[in-house]
């Protein structure tokens, strides 16, 4: 017997350009009932968000900072101007409280620093998706 398909929550964007974190974040996100678009850096979650007549719908951006072309702070600003009710959190390595402060000044959602507790995780993107249903109707995105 066929186990019924189960009710997806969202759908987050993984922005980062190891493999591995990627690979890691996607596992514990789809395990939480997450539909998880990956993109290497900043320039292919760009292309992945406004590919011509298809382009990828998201509730929420999880992205590093130091990416190689365009780099996570780049992006931020980017999704800023151009998709201002997408909710960002930042998964980044390299704690820095200033660039954390400043980034949630710039409407980052939450600034996680890796290794992050997967629970702590999905309670970020479960906060950061339910922000987005909120905020719809306010933006266009």
């Amino acid at each position: 017997m066929f186990d019924a398909p189960r009710e997806q929550f969202g759908r987050v964007m993984v922005v980062d350009d190891e493999a591995d974190i990627r690979k890691v974040v996607r596992m514990h996100l789809e395990k939480a009932n997450y539909e998880v678009i990956e993109a290497a850096n900043g320039s292919e979650a760009i292309a992945l968000l406004g590919s011509g007549d298809n382009p990828v719908y998201v509730d929420t951006i999880l992205c590093d900072i130091r990416m190689p072309k365009v780099n996570g702070l780049e992006l931020i600003e980017y999704l800023r101007q151009q998709y201002p009710s997408i909710p960002i959190v930042v998964l980044t390595g390299f704690p820095d409280v200033q660039m954390a402060t400043s980034l949630l000044k710039q409407g980052v959602l939450d600034y996680l620093v890796k290794p992050v507790e997967n629970e702590h995780l999905i309670t970020t993107i479960k906060k950061a998706v339910d922000h987005h249903e909120m905020m719809k109707g306010q933006f266009t995105t």
